[in-house]
């Protein structure tokens, strides 16, 4: 039996550290981070008309634990969200630099900082794992939403490779072609802040099913009227899913 190109390079130790090339120009630490990113629990952003929503699924694993104190959705400025999908003690260092520079730049400029420039300093730590050796690259990958001050609601993801890109709806985490298929499908840029929350919802109680209850789900919203970091309640969200599922 041949071995494959993947057991080949791990033979030859390609995958040992992120900073050697496999000799087809592979990354194979880097590759595994994003493995481990389609494995953790999911998360999905939207823009609307009218703001962006950040909705995900903190994947309850025992009765035991209290829901509340598990958090996939951080707050990373008055104006600016984050969720994650993959390592989350790993996103939690990314947040809380972020948390920082947000501070910082208040500190600084008397403003608010725009949503791009919390979204390159997080890839930009990314980036610098993959070309260092002793570090690992971050096993997780994060949707970025906010509205800045020109008033148009943003919606950025990042990747354990330090790339980045904009978008109108995205998904991470389990299930996320599945997941991706119900957005490109449904997805309008008509939506309002609700409509977004109920699409994401929807799209999460079709992927899940019956597992999904109400202690798995997070959601915010950051809306263009007062640009400010609101989570929605458990009422709001237990009759989206009663709706979702009928």
């Amino acid at each position: 039996m041949q071995p494959t190109d993947e057991s080949s390079h791990q033979a030859m130790g390609y995958d040992r550290t992120s900073i050697m090339f496999s000799p087809d120009g592979r990354l194979l630490q880097v590759e595994y981070a994003k493995k481990t990113v389609r494995q953790g629990s999911t998360a999905i952003g939207v823009v609307c008309k009218d703001g962006v929503v950040l909705v995900s699924d903190k994947r309850i694993v025992s009765k035991l634990i209290v829901p509340e104190s598990v958090e996939k959705v951080f707050q990373v400025d008055h104006h600016i969200g984050a969720t994650a999908a993959g390592i989350i003690s790993d996103a939690r260092v990314l947040v809380e630099r972020a948390q920082v520079k947000a501070q910082q730049h208040h500190v600084t400029y008397d403003a608010d900082i725009d949503v791009l420039t919390i979204v390159k300093d997080m890839s930009d730590l990314c980036q610098y794992t993959t070309q260092s050796a002793g570090l690992r690259p971050f096993g997780v990958s994060l949707l970025v939403g906010g509205v800045d001050e020109d008033d148009e609601p943003k919606l950025f993801l990042t990747d354990p490779t330090g790339i980045f890109f904009r978008y109108r709806a995205a998904v991470i985490g389990e299930g996320e072609v599945e997941i991706e298929k119900v957005l490109q499908r449904k997805y309008r840029p008509t939506l309002s802040v609700d409509e977004g929350v109920e699409l994401a919802v929807s799209a999460l109680a079709e992927f899940i099913g019956n597992d999904l209850g109400i202690d798995r789900l997070e959601a915010v919203y950051i809306n263009i009227k007062d640009k400010r970091f609101t989570k929605v309640s458990k009422d709001k969200l237990r009759d989206m899913l009663a709706k979702a599922r009928k």
